[in-house]
């Protein structure tokens, strides 16, 4: 995966959750694309990454750096330290380890802003330590909206393998408020600001978006159900001969009968209808992804993995899939 001078990119690894697999994967990734012409950057921890490399004896050879600016050398991964933990605990919920992961997002995402990296990948953090070090972020997507003054970016998921796209219409949001979300929103803008995204990140000129209904069987014509009738169709209607966009279809038959081969991408109303069919088809090699913001950003889409973090075992396929789209989508934009 050699490349020239004017496509090469640098990318920033936020550390994620310091007793998680983060480092882990972020470790293995490197290896796997150190060779790449490319150049990476850690935001984090040094003595994190250094506990894990020796852990686990990965043979990466790693830099503290104080500038991200400074030139990066082949082969060598540099990190640069934000905060070092009084101690490192694999598998441990940790309000330190939460005030950690926060705090080595903001610094990588403000790299991206200022141009010094041209994508950010951010590795796994735990909600849980999150809200111990005193946050209410829910999650890397909205604190990212926040942190560029995006009210709202668009959560995607995406599969190398089988190139399947699913974007939430509504993200982390309990269930008995979905159909309020879905009634207030702007779907339309919600669709055409995600057709843009596909054209300039994914390179996609007449995107097919295929719309799942709310209701089980897409309220069969308003037995189960109103929105689809009074909200999604009507919508779908007015975006007519601008967007190439049609539904509402049934999740369950949608995905039971590979109708996700026929589009370029699918929109569900809510978190689990999209990622439970998702996760069942791209477990290992699923990315997430981060629409609408001014910089690129993606992740491996699976959580800290406390169970098996500092063990060895952790698969870095996501972390590497999520690199190499952010590469992609790097690229895109420039063009």
């Amino acid at each position: 995966m050699r490349t020239n001078d004017s496509e090469r990119c640098r990318i920033v690894w936020s550390i994620g959750d310091p007793n998680g697999i983060g480092p882990e994967i972020i470790l293995k990734s490197f290896l796997k694309l150190e060779g790449s012409g490319h150049t990476f950057l850690v935001v984090g921890s040094y003595r994190v990454m250094e506990y894990y490399r020796d852990a686990l004896d990965l043979p990466v050879e790693l830099e503290l750096i104080e500038n991200a600016t400074a030139p990066i050398r082949q082969g060598v991964l540099p990190v640069l330290s934000i905060s070092e933990p009084e101690s490192i605990t694999p598998g441990t919920l940790s309000a330190e380890a939460g005030r950690i992961a926060l705090e080595s997002l903001r610094a990588a995402a403000e790299l991206c802003r200022e141009g010094v990296c041209d994508a950010l990948v951010t590795a796994p953090i735990n909600k849980e330590a999150i809200a111990l070090a005193g946050s209410n972020e829910k999650g890397h997507t909205g604190f990212l909206g926040r942190l560029f003054a995006v009210p709202s970016p668009t959560m995607m998921f995406y599969d190398p393998v089988t190139e399947l796209k699913v974007a939430l219409a509504t993200i982390h949001e309990p269930l008995e408020r979905v159909p309020g979300l879905i009634r207030t929103m702007d779907l339309d803008a919600f669709l055409s600001a995600l057709a843009l995204s596909l054209k300039n990140d994914f390179a996609l000129a007449e995107p097919r978006i295929a719309l799942l209904g709310l209701n089980p069987h897409a309220s069969d014509g308003g037995v189960m159900g109103r929105e689809e009738q009074e909200i999604i169709r009507p919508c779908i209607e007015r975006l007519s001969g601008r967007l190439n966009v049609e539904g509402p279809f049934p999740s369950d038959g949608f995905f039971g009968s590979k109708m996700y081969l026929h589009y370029d991408i699918v929109v569900a109303m809510y978190h689990d209808q999209g990622l439970l069919p998702f996760k069942v088809l791209a477990f290992d090699t699923g990315v997430n992804v981060t629409l609408g913001l001014p910089i690129v950003r993606t992740s491996p889409d699976h959580g800290t993995g406390f169970a098996i973090a500092g063990k060895g075992v952790a698969s870095e396929r996501s972390c590497y899939e999520a690199t190499l789209l952010a590469i992609t989508i790097a690229k895109n934009r420039k063009k």
